[in-house]
């Protein structure tokens, strides 16, 4: 009977490990509720319309609001159906916490750019803009806990409105008010400086014909002056813009006047697309075309 007993309490143990295996495994929480049911839906069983389905009455029956309503938007996003996700958050988030009030926004602002709405962006951002300056950020906490690629990290106010201005920056190049872009991305570079918001400033002086100072902000990213310049995606973004660059700069218009031959014309054009530095501080080569051209008309 001793050995009967023990061997009952080892199967319980033994599946009671299995269980917790299982919800690690599939990051899913215990239970039987709407919301359980929803999650499972979502990540085990790989069925997102039953997910929602779940996530509906998780929501009608009070049952994790906050956590429902959010994943259930997030859901909708990856089926395309972004408008129907924008009114579930308008319409519920007022049966959700406070605390979770700033992560919806952060919702909202994914599905306004998934659907192009941007001066809904624009009126989103500046009011989260506000609360930082109003002091209500974070729920008054000078840091926050925020995920990226499954890590947790803390980040500052400092950094969050940073963050928030390149967000408006990039909006504003959306609706091509590049001046308003200009303005806000080098504000965000004042508050916290990376390469990211670098390279959108970059982008938005080309699109303003501004190509020197443009090309002096690519410098800074391909010579490693920014956080972030060493991240392979920032160094092939910066060099596709200088790419750009160089290729939007006007070509010299002298060759017509000093009567040369055609092919001779295009082989100089190919030795000074050769010569022009990518990586020089020099921008690029009109200071030597300038000068061969003097020297010829004398």
């Amino acid at each position: 009977m001793e050995g009967s007993i023990s061997t009952h309490v080892s199967n319980k143990s033994s599946k009671g490990k299995k269980d917790d295996l299982y919800h690690v495994i599939h990051k899913v929480p215990y239970g039987d509720s709407p919301y359980v049911k929803a999650k499972h839906a979502q990540l085990v069983d790989k069925d997102p319309e039953t997910a929602i389905v779940f996530f509906w009455k998780a929501i009608n029956a009070g049952d994790k609001v906050d956590s429902a309503l959010k994943d259930m938007a997030v859901v909708m996003k990856q089926l395309d159906r972004t408008e129907e996700a924008i009114e579930a958050i308008r319409s519920f988030r007022g049966r959700c916490s406070k605390h979770s009030q700033e992560s919806l926004d952060n919702v909202l602002l994914d599905l306004y750019k998934k659907c192009g709405r941007i001066e809904e962006q624009i009126e989103l951002l500046k009011r989260k803009l506000r609360l930082i300056y109003q002091g209500e950020a974070f729920n008054g906490r000078t840091t926050k806990t925020a995920r990226s690629h499954g890590k947790k990290f803390q980040v500052s106010i400092k950094q969050e409105t940073a963050r928030l201005l390149g967000n408006l920056g990039w909006a504003y190049m959306q609706k091509t008010n590049y001046m308003m872009a200009e303005v806000v991305f080098k504000k965000a570079q004042m508050i916290d400086a990376d390469a990211n918001k670098a390279l959108n400033l970059g982008l938005c002086l080309m699109k303003q014909s501004r190509y020197e100072e443009a090309y002096l902000i690519l410098e800074q990213v391909l010579q490693g002056h920014l956080q972030g310049s060493d991240e392979i995606k920032s160094i092939n973004r910066a060099e596709e813009l200088l790419g750009e660059l160089n290729a939007s700069l006007p070509q010299p218009k002298f060759w017509d006047d000093l009567g040369l031959d055609d092919d001779l014309v295009k082989g100089i054009d190919g030795l000074l697309n050769v010569w022009s530095p990518t990586r020089s501080r020099r921008l690029p080569i009109f200071e030597e075309i300038s000068s061969f051209r003097d020297q010829l008309a004398c």
